[in-house]
């Protein structure tokens, strides 16, 4: 069985492999943070064990580790990496044409496949895919087999995939770890009663038995705390908690899916406006050398006005049919 401790094994290799890279160019603040990452994926099923066995020691040791990583993000610096030479990659695109983005749309293809059929697949009636999110688990197997479609397309070495990945993960730095970070931090406020307090303040400030007025503060919210947190998915436990299930899904019985997808597309439109969503927006900046860090943002700002605007609209026109 596939099960996505394989693949948080699989990404614990490649981040061993960036780290030890990094340690033999003498780069050993890289070289501590991507190996103590890694050490964290491969670990993670043992904590997550130990603690449901009432040991806490793992759990704590983890902890420690995130402190270090925030301790060693402070050390790393953005440098320059080799990498082809300008001829070379020019005249590589121009030989692979539009191949190039087969392997890009390859990992949204074999992602729906697997939800859509994955969970029907087994062998000698034994499941393909084991334990955990079958969207999950089809990501990350489609990123593999999107990788390999590059290798062939490209006719480049595996060796190269891994190169170019360490590259990149390096040119991003600590902000390659902002998704997960600010998702977590989504549930710790969740845990901590944020949607709570959410919740009383908005009933304070909009009238709850107008539908309209719900609809509005559900999807700000999640714009504006998207643009706090840097992330959509740190927004969404704390909105969600704090009015999309109270208010809109138990009081006016607006429809679970249909809320919570339009809910998280809403917030997506604060990750274009926003500088916290610093791998979105200020690592291309960066990457592509511009004068203005902002300027990604500027460029986002037409699509996401009208995008949130539309979005409310369709909240409440779906939601409740």
């Amino acid at each position: 069985m596939l099960s996505i401790e394989h693949f948080y094994l699989l990404l614990a290799l490649f981040l061993l492999y960036a780290g030890l890279r990094n340690l033999r160019e003498k780069r050993f603040a890289h070289a501590a943070f991507w190996i103590l990452i890694a050490v964290l994926f491969a670990g993670g099923k043992f904590v997550l064990d130990a603690a449901k066995a009432g040991d806490k020691l793992p759990a704590q040791l983890a902890g420690a580790a995130v402190i270090a990583l925030a301790l060693l993000a402070t050390r790393m610096r953005r440098e320059h990496i080799d990498e082809a030479p300008a001829a070379q990659r020019l005249a590589s695109a121009l030989r692979l044409g539009h191949k190039l983005f087969v392997p890009a749309l390859i990992i949204p293809v074999v992602t729906v496949l697997i939800v859509l059929f994955g969970a029907k697949l087994a062998i000698g009636g034994t499941p393909v895919f084991g334990e955990g999110s079958i969207t999950l688990i089809g990501l990350a197997l489609a990123c593999v087999v999107a990788t390999f479609a590059a290798i062939r397309i490209t006719r480049e070495r595996p060796a190269a995939a891994l190169g170019e990945g360490r590259r990149l993960l390096d040119t991003m730095g600590w902000a390659a770890l902002l998704p997960i970070v600010l998702a977590t931090l989504g549930g710790v406020f969740a845990a901590s009663g944020v949607g709570d307090a959410v919740a009383s303040i908005v009933s304070m400030l909009i009238p709850a038995d107008s539908r309209l007025a719900c609809v509005l503060a559900y999807g700000l919210g999640m714009v504006l705390f998207t643009v706090i947190m840097g992330n959509a998915f740190a927004a969404f436990p704390v909105m969600t908690a704090g009015i999309g299930l109270p208010l809109l899904i138990e009081q006016h019985g607006a429809a679970p899916a249909i809320l919570g997808s339009i809910g998280m597309l809403t917030g997506y439109c604060g990750t274009l406006m926003t500088p916290m969503a610093a791998n979105f927006n200020l690592v291309p900046a960066a990457l592509l050398e511009l004068d203005d860090p902002n300027a990604v943002i500027r460029a986002q700002l037409p699509t996401a006005i009208p995008l949130l605007l539309v979005n409310l609209a369709l909240m409440y026109w779906l939601a409740f049919r």
